[in-house]
C-alpha cells in the first residue's frame, strides 16, 4: 500500500508518500480501506518532534480517518466487512481507576493514534475495535474523516469538563480552526451567546455561519478589550482556549467572575505565566481536557451525521500533496478542516 510517512523529525520536506508494508490486523484490530482522512495541528506537532515522544519510524500520521471494513481479527465483535467507519483516536487502557470509574480520557496510559503510535493517513490502516464508530452510509467520506477528533474535543471541553449552561456567554478563540469551528457550533446548540475570533473578515464570516454571535478580528483588535466593550465591562463566563502563551493572558481578563477558561492544547506554547493574583482575586478556574469518553464520542457525531453540526472543509487533497496539507495547517489558511483522499480514490 502507499502511505504518507516520515522516517525523521523535521520541517515538511521530511514528508513522503510511498509504499509502505500492508497493515495485517491482531485479533482485536480491524483493518480499513481509508476513503479521507483529515490534518489537526498535532499532526505538525508529531512531525517536528514532541519531548517524551519517542515514535517508531517511518511513522504514518494521521489522527482522523474514515473507510470501509476490508477485515476483522477474531476477536472483533462489533464490526463486519463492509461497515463504514470512521476514527476515534484515543487510546486508553481499560484498567485503570479512571477507565473503570468511566472516564477512559483519563487514562493513566492514555494515547492518541497518529501522535503516540502509528496513524491512519494511508490507502490502509489497521485500528483497534474500540477506537471505530460506525458511519451511517448517507454520511460523506470527508465529513466521516474529518469530525471525530475536533468535534469530541470541543464537546468534552464545553459540556463536560466547562458545564456550559444555556444563556452564559462564551468566547471562542481561533475560530477558524477544526476545534474552534467545532466549538462554536457546540456552544451555539447549547444555548450560550458565542462571541469568537478570528484573523480576517473571510473566517469571521465564517464564523457567524456557524453560530457565532460577536466576533471579533484579532489581527486588527485587542480581543480582550473588545470583550470588556461588548459585554459592558462585565465579560464572559467562559474561554475556549487551544492557542496558549499567546493568548491566555487576555483570555483571563476577558472572563466574569467566577469565569473559566477551558484549554485542551497550546499550539503557541504551554508555559504562559500563571496569572495567580488574577485567578484568585476573580475567583477564576482553569480547566484542562483533551479528546472525549466513548459515550461523548457517540453523543456529539451523531449530531454530525444527522447535520446538526457540519465539520467545514477547506481544502481536499489527494494524500500526495501532504506537504501542501501541512503547509497550510501550519500558516492558518483558510476555515475549518483539510482532508487528504489517498491517490487511488481522489478524483
Amino acid at each position: 500500500m502507499k502511505a504518507v510517512q516520515f522516517s525523521e523529525h523535521g520541517d515538511r520536506d521530511v514528508i513522503e508518500y510511498g509504499e509502505f508494508s500492508d497493515p495485517d490486523p491482531e485479533p482485536d484490530e480491524v483493518l480499513v480501506d481509508v476513503k479521507a482522512g483529515a490534518l489537526n495541528h498535532l499532526d505538525i506537532w508529531t512531525r517536528k518532534g514532541m519531548p517524551g515522544i519517542d515514535l517508531e519510524m517511518p511513522h504514518i500520521p494521521g489522527s482522523d480517518a474514515a473507510g470501509v471494513v476490508e477485515a476483522v481479527g477474531e476477536k472483533v465483535t462489533r464490526f463486519e466487512e463492509g461497515d463504514h467507519v470512521a476514527v476515534s483516536a484515543g487510546v486508553s487502557c481499560g484498567q485503570c481507576e479512571f477507565c473503570r470509574d468511566g472516564d477512559r480520557a483519563r487514562c493513566v496510559r492514555f494515547h492518541i493514534i497518529g501522535e503516540h503510535v502509528r496513524g491512519v493517513h494511508a490507502e490502509q490502516a489497521v485500528v483497534p475495535e474500540e477506537n471505530l464508530v460506525l458511519v451511517p452510509d448517507h454520511v460523506d467520506w470527508e465529513v466521516a474523516g474529518s469530525a471525530s477528533l475536533v468535534f469530541q474535543t470541543a464537546w468534552r471541553m464545553l459540556i463536560d469538563r466547562g458545564e456550559l449552561e444555556a444563556g452564559e456567554k462564551v468566547l471562542v478563540l481561533g475560530a477558524s480552526g477544526g476545534v474552534g469551528h467545532a466549538a462554536v457550533q457546540i456552544a451555539d446548540y447549547a444555548g450560550a451567546e458565542v462571541y469568537a475570533t478570528a484573523s480576517t473578515e473571510e473566517k469571521l464570516d465564517y464564523a457567524k455561519e456557524c453560530g457565532a454571535d460577536h466576533v471579533i478580528n484579532y489581527e486588527e483588535d485587542d480581543f480582550a478589550a473588545e470583550i470588556r466593550e461588548l459585554t459592558g465591562k462585565r465579560g464572559v463566563d467562559m474561554v475556549v482556549d487551544h492557542i496558549g502563551e499567546a493568548t491566555y493572558s487576555d483570555s483571563l481578563k476577558s472572563l466574569a467572575k467566577g469565569g473559566r477558561v477551558v484549554t485542551c492544547g497550546a499550539t503557541t506554547g504551554g508555559n504562559p505565566g500563571a496569572g495567580l493574583n488574577r485567578i484568585f482575586w476573580n475567583q477564576l478556574s482553569v480547566i484542562g481536557s483533551t479528546m472525549a469518553t466513548p459515550g461523548q464520542v457517540d453523543d456529539v457525531l451523531e449530531l454530525v451525521w444527522d447535520g446538526t453540526f457540519e465539520p467545514r472543509i477547506r481544502e481536499t487533497l489527494p494524500m500526495s500533496e501532504a506537504e501542501r496539507a501541512h503547509e497550510m495547517i501550519e500558516n492558518r489558511e483558510g476555515f475549518g478542516k483539510v482532508v487528504v483522499i489517498p491517490d487511488s480514490e481522489y478524483e
